[in-house]
Parts: C-alpha cells; structure tokens; sequence
C-alpha cells in the first residue's frame, strides 16, 4: 500500500541541487529512473519535471531506509529526505552530477508496473504507443522541455499584449454554426429538441461584435475546433493565438505584429528576428514558390518559359498555352545524373497535384539528355538554360498544364527536391515572409459560384472595389499571412465596417437577404450600430511552438492529442454514451 505525505513536504526540485548546497538537508519528490544496487551502497536517480539528482543509501547511512531502497522500482513514486553532499564520481552529462543525496528517510508513494514505453529522450516508440500512453510519454525529459517552451511562450505573449494595451477576453464555446468553411463540431440541445451549438472553428465573428462593443484592442489564446480530415500537422482541435484591433490599417498590424515575433522568437529561443519582415504578393508567390506559403531557405524557383516554347512542335507544351495555361521550370542543381527510375518517381509524385506528367532534362557532362531529346532544337536549350542560370550537372524539371495545377505540382515537387537532395538537411535558417494581396474570392466550379477565400467581412483592397460586381475574380484582399519557413505561422485581414459593401459582398458570394441574416443576422444587426474600421490577426499556436521547441510533429506539443482519424488511443474518445443520454437530447442513433 502506498505511503501518504503526513506532514512531508518538498524543499526542493531534483534538477536545481548544486554544489553550493552541499551540507544542507533537503527533501525531494519524483519518480525513480532507475536504481543501482552495488552491496553496501543503493543508487537511486530520482527524476521530477527539472531533471535528475542521484541518491545513495546504505546501511551506515540510515539502516531502514536502506532495506526499503532495496525495494524500488523503476517509475516508483517516492520521496528522498537527506543531507546534499559532494558526490564521489562525478557525472558531468547532468546539471546535479557533483552532488548527492545522503538518503536517511524514503517513502514510496506508490509503486509503478514495468512501463511499456521507456522514460527518457529521443523516445523511438511506434507513435500509437506513445499516445496510448501519453502521461508516460508526458513524463520524458524532452517532452517536458517542450511543456515549458509552450508556458513561457504563452507568458511572453501575454505579457506583450497587455503592454500594448490590449485586454484578455474570452469568447463563447457553445456558438451557432455559421457554415462557410470546414465542418462544424455539433453539440445537441438538450432544451431545444432538434437544435444544435456548434464549436467554434475560431472567434471570428465574436471578436468582431468586440470591436463594435468599444473593446478597441482585444485578444485570447483560445481552443478552436474542426472536424476536416485531418492532415499532417493538423489536429480536431487547436490553440489560436487571436487578436483583433479597432481603428487600425493593415500595416498598424503587420507592424504591432512583427513586433511581437521579435520578441518571442528572442526570449525564447534566442533568434533575432530581423525588422521589418519582407513583404510578398500572392501572386508573385504563386508564380515563383508555387504556394502561398513559401519556404525561402533555397532557392529552386520556379521560372516560366512559355514564351521560349511556345513555337515548339510538342503537343503537350501546345496543349497547355492553347487552353490559357503555361510552361514553368524549375532547376534542381547537381542531379543531372539521376537515374530513369529517380525521375519516373518525380513523374507519379506530380501526378498527385494534377500534372498529367513531368518533362526532364538532363545538362551531363555527356552531353545533354532529355524526356523530349526529339522535340528540342540547340537554340530551345540553350536559351532554357539561360532562362534558369543551367550549368553542366544540373536537372531542369518542367511542367506545362493550367497555371493552377503547374503552380501546385512544381511548388510541391520543389519543396520535395530539397528534401531528397539534403538542401535543408543542416538548414536551422528562420526566414519569415509577409504574403500580401491574396485574391478575395475564388470560382467554385461544382457550385458555379464565387466563395470567399478568407471570410465573408474580409475587405477589398480600395482600388478593386470597383471589379466587385463586373469582374469578382479580379478582386485583392487586404488578408496577410505571416509564412515561416514553408509554414503558415498565422493569417488575419481588415474587416467589412460599411454595411452597403457587405450587402454587395454577400450579393456577389451568392447569399440572398434571408440566407445572409439567417447565418450571420447577430453580426449584421449589430453592425447597424457604429461598428468602427477593424482588422486582425490569429497565429496557429501549435505551429508556433513546433517551431520553438524544435520539433516537425504537432502532436509533440499537444498535452493529449489525437490520431489521424481524429481519435484518442488513450482515452478511446469519441465513444457511445449511454441509452438515457441520447433520450434526454432526443437523439436516435442508426447503426449501419
């Protein structure tokens, strides 16, 4: 039976015992990380959240808590009570490794069976394992370095907005479903039969009825939730750190903003984020990274070559400037030598971005070697080579189909050659971006109509108003993202204040006068009251800590994450509930 504290209490943390503490008593609490018996003497390192100090008993030392070390496992929850002294062999791999505890008193709080998963770093576990059980994982050293990352982090943005005057404010879980995006979470009404609340997939509408209530600088970390299938580095739900300001511009927050990344990539990992961040329109992204995300770490850009082309007798290339499309090209240096089946794996890994196929040429020692050796005259090389600086060893990788897909399969296929080739292998480059200018609607070909790409009060750029209604494709946002390294870091616009814009917003995306209120009527009325100009800005805190801590997998800093499949293995959630709770929310479930 486990022993209780009666009265004990912890003076110290393990991993904070230093030399200048040698001849003071103390007492610790932790778990074992493993136990040495060498006779007369028992090591015991004793692990907590700050790290490891070594305890040694012996039969000189204290009789009975001798006996009792003898009987400690491994993951045993126990307490150390002793005097700190020098330690004998010295373990420089540990902040505590010159000192020891003397241990005259030991309690075992509880035992421990053998741990499926071991505790300690650079953990090699099957991940399933790992969340299966999380609160051993939760337990690792790294790990726990990632927790406190994520709390100091916190704090330092916390702190930041309240200097900046901006008041902390919570917004509604239990929310209407306002569907123009990924699919809510729904949660039945048990007094409203039939009726459902719905999860908020951010706060945006709640931050905005904030600006019209006068709370001119608001901001929350806050739980956001959304039932998409999940992709990697995507979780069901999800921590934003959500702002939104009154009587601001787009630069006041882009400028506010990069004030805070400063900050928080200095204290907490010791990065000087260099001021101001460059700035780039969508398009331009698009047209040279093939995303609006781009990695700027490497180069690898991709270049258009439709003009050197278009005369060529190759009805591919013919094909796709006939149909408005392009031909685009991106170098990848020193792999002119990669073998056929290399290049056929680059030919099917496009194909999953929509290419119907990869053109290749090879610039050999040898002689030049190519996909389309038939189509291409001297005159075509040399001046693709021109185009993108070729030299002898480098592989020239072109696609050529609507801009669309040649944009998404080369800024996909170029982001996987720096994989392949080791470009970033060794790359610890923090290289932020602004994008700008993002188109504010795009086509919905299923539906045959125009959707938002942000949201529906994000607001035009003032020049394109204008095309709103004549040419709604046209149309430039004032919507930002903050991209680092090939990640979007965080997302946010200026907002619609003037209620004829919005009506001809919603005009143009399609909604009548009843659908419009019948989604958003709460925010439309309130906006018949003075709603002032307004914009802001939301990070993925997630991402943010990945970044920090150092680490490619998202559920690295989520307490209790879920699966792919958007489900826990620790806690088997979701799950069936009982008969009574489905009756009492008037839910009849159908089992297929």
């Amino acid at each position: 039976m486990g022993e209780s504290l009666k009265g004990l209490k912890r003076t110290s943390m393990c991993g904070v015992l230093k030399e200048e503490n040698i001849g003071n008593e103390f007492t610790v609490m932790g778990w074992v990380q493993r136990k040495r018996n060498l006779g007369g003497l028992i090591f015991i390192d004793l692990r907590d959240r700050t790290g490891i100090v070594q305890a040694v008993f012996g039969e000189k030392i204290n009789q009975e808590a001798f006996e009792k070390a003898d009987n400690v496992k491994p993951e045993y929850c126990i307490a150390v009570k002793g005097t700190l002294v020098k330690r004998q062999s010295v373990n420089n791999e540990i902040p505590t490794g010159m000192v020891e505890l003397k241990g005259e008193y030991i309690k075992v709080f509880s035992e421990s069976e053998t741990p499926p998963i071991y505790i300690k770093e650079n953990l090699d576990a099957a991940e399933n394992i790992r969340l299966k059980y999380r609160y051993l994982d939760l337990r690792r050293p790294d790990m726990q370095r990632i927790f406190k990352i994520r709390h100091k982090t916190a704090k330092v943005i916390r702190d930041f907005m309240d200097k900046e005057g901006f008041l902390e404010m919570e917004t509604p879980i239990l929310t209407k479903s306002t569907p123009e995006g990924a699919r809510d979470y729904l949660v039945p009404s048990r007094n409203f039969p039939g009726k459902f609340y719905a999860l908020p997939q951010s706060p945006q509408l709640f931050k905005q009825l904030l600006m019209v209530s006068g709370y001119d600088r608001y901001f929350q970390i806050a739980k956001c939730f959304r039932d998409e299938d999940l992709r990697a580095n995507r979780q069901p739900e999800f921590t934003q750190v959500d702002m939104e300001l009154s009587f601001v511009e787009e630069d006041d927050i882009i400028e506010l903003n990069e004030r805070l990344i400063k900050k928080i990539f200095k204290e907490i990992s010791g990065i000087d984020v260099k001021l101001p961040i460059a700035r780039m329109p969508y398009k331009v992204a698009m047209e040279k990274y093939g995303s609006d995300k781009p990695d700027l770490r490497f180069g690898m850009e991709i270049n258009d070559i439709t003009d050197i082309v278009s005369d060529m007798d190759f009805r591919v290339f013919k094909g796709a400037i006939e149909s408005g499309g392009s031909v685009r090209a991106i170098k990848v240096e020193n792999c002119a030598k990669m073998g056929r089946k290399q290049i056929d794996k680059l030919v099917e890994f496009v194909k999953d971005y929509g290419a119907k196929g990869l053109v290749w040429i090879a610039n050999r020692d040898d002689g030049i070697k190519s996909s389309i050796s038939k189509f291409l005259k001297q005159d075509k090389i040399d001046a693709i080579f021109e185009k993108l600086n070729a030299k002898v060893g480098d592989l020239i990788l072109i696609a050529a189909d609507k801009n669309k897909i040649v944009f998404q399969s080369l800024g996909a296929l170029r982001v996987h050659m720096a994989k392949e080739t080791g470009i970033l292998s060794d790359n610890h480059e923090f290289k932020f971006v602004w994008i700008t200018e993002f188109p504010l609607l795009s086509y919905n070909e299923d539906e045959k109509r125009y959707q938002a790409e942000h949201h529906p009060f994000t607001m035009p750029m003032d020049e394109d108003i204008q095309y709103l209604e004549s040419d709604p494709g046209r149309v430039r946002a004032k919507a930002y993202d903050i991209v680092l390294n090939g990640e979007e870091l965080g997302g946010g616009s200026i907002r619609i204040h003037d209620t004829e814009l919005q009506q001809k917003m919603f005009e143009v995306l399609g909604f009548t006068d009843e659908s419009a209120w019948e989604r958003f009527g709460f925010l439309l009325q309130a906006f018949k009251y003075g709603p002032p100009p307004h914009g802001g800005l939301a990070y993925g805190f997630d991402r943010m800590i990945m970044f920090l801590a150092g680490t490619e997998n998202i559920k690295d800093v989520i307490t209790f994450p879920k699966n792919q499949n958007a489900f826990c293995p620790m806690s088997e959630a979701p799950n069936v509930v009982d008969d009574i709770q489905l009756q009492e929310l008037n839910i009849d479930v159908k089992h297929k």
